[in-house]
């Protein structure tokens, strides 16, 4: 592919799932939830060979810029991206596209990912994204990377291809909110796909497109010439980029692929992502399990011993010890939502 290649990391989110070892401060991408390295640093190191460091480039808040540089300590100042504040992915990747065009010029393509996936084969996961890439330029489209499913899924959204545009890319149909277990069935039946959010474009065609479907990015994009702090402040309604382009854009594509994409969505995930013993437990940090099945344990201080016990997620921080179910895991907000303060802001 001729047009210089950026890759954009989504690193900005903030959320309650991976309580208590997550905080506003260390949140999910920047927790060693999969391997040894974050899943920052993971992410990051996946695209060596796709694209040239240099030209990586991380989208986050202004609150966690410093960690993730701390993290990253070989990033140049420029190169991550910092939102003042929450505005949605729709403007988040326009201002990422501006400033992908204004660094790589008009031809410049795109790749977009999240920091907290977890991906199984990471030479197909580049051999995907470049062949997405590859599509966004020849078709001048908006690819999105949809996963095919493993299993009906009712916790993710999905993607129903239409018309093929080569052998690898196809129009997109249309997208599907996250559905029930029986649809889901259905869904996978008829060869719909995972909606990974995983993209491809060259950053001008997107450019073009929010200006033409996303009228709640309007002003932003008018003002976008006279820099950050004006573009953000003129995003008066926040619309996530699969509602405000890709749900309204007629040119918007789809690339399969199959490389062991996992959203790492819950506790209970990482018995999916993790390795595991003979018994299927999987386990971080010191603990040992007698007569236990199928547990999740992720210890960062002192020891566990769990014994007789099958399908827990046992979490130990400093001070603080959670203990849950596999099924439960993706309940959390209801458990912390009936903590006192003292416990459930503990940091």
């Amino acid at each position: 592919m001729s047009a210089p290649l950026f890759a954009v990391v989504l690193a900005g989110g903030v959320g309650s799932r991976f309580w208590p070892l997550s905080t506003p401060a260390r949140p999910k991408q920047l927790l060693p939830l999969v391997g040894s390295q974050t899943m920052l640093e993971d992410t990051v190191a996946r695209l060596d060979g796709l694209v040239p460091r240099d030209r990586v480039l991380i989208l986050t808040s202004t609150q966690l810029a410093p960690a993730i540089r701390a993290t990253l300590p070989w990033l140049a100042a420029d190169q991550v991206l910092e939102e003042p504040r929450a505005a949605g992915t729709a403007a988040a990747l326009a201002w990422a596209a501006v400033e992908v065009r204004r660094r790589g010029g008009a031809d410049a393509a795109m790749l977009s990912v999240h920091a907290d996936a977890a991906i199984g084969d990471d030479a197909a996961f580049r051999r995907v994204l470049a062949a997405a890439a590859s599509a966004a330029v020849t078709h001048d489209a908006l690819v999105t990377v949809g996963i095919i499913p493993t299993e009906p899924n009712p916790g993710l959204g999905y993607i129903e291809p239409g018309a093929a545009l080569d052998a690898q890319c196809a129009r997109v149909a249309r997208f599907l909110e996250k559905p029930d277990r029986a649809k889901a069935e259905q869904l996978v039946g008829a060869g719909c796909l995972w909606n990974s959010g995983i993209f491809a474009w060259k950053a001008a065609t997107f450019l073009a497109e929010v200006t033409a479907h996303a009228p709640e990015l309007a002003a932003a994009m008018g003002a976008a010439a006279t820099g950050r702090e004006a573009f953000f402040a003129a995003v008066h309604d926040t619309v996530s980029v699969d509602v405000g382009v890709l749900e309204r854009s007629a040119k918007v594509a789809v690339v399969r692929g199959g490389f062991g994409w996992d959203d790492v969505g819950t506790w209970g995930a990482l018995r999916r992502v993790r390795p595991r013993d003979a018994f299927g437990n999987a386990v971080h940090g010191a603990a040992h399990l007698v007569q236990a099945r199928d547990n999740v344990v992720h210890a960062e201080h002192g020891r566990v011993v769990l014994y007789g016990v099958q399908d827990l997620v046992v979490v130990v921080r400093d001070g603080l010890t959670m203990v849950t179910t596999i099924a439960h895991a993706d309940q959390l907000k209801q458990m912390l939502d009936a903590l006192p303060a003292e416990v459930r802001d503990q940091r």
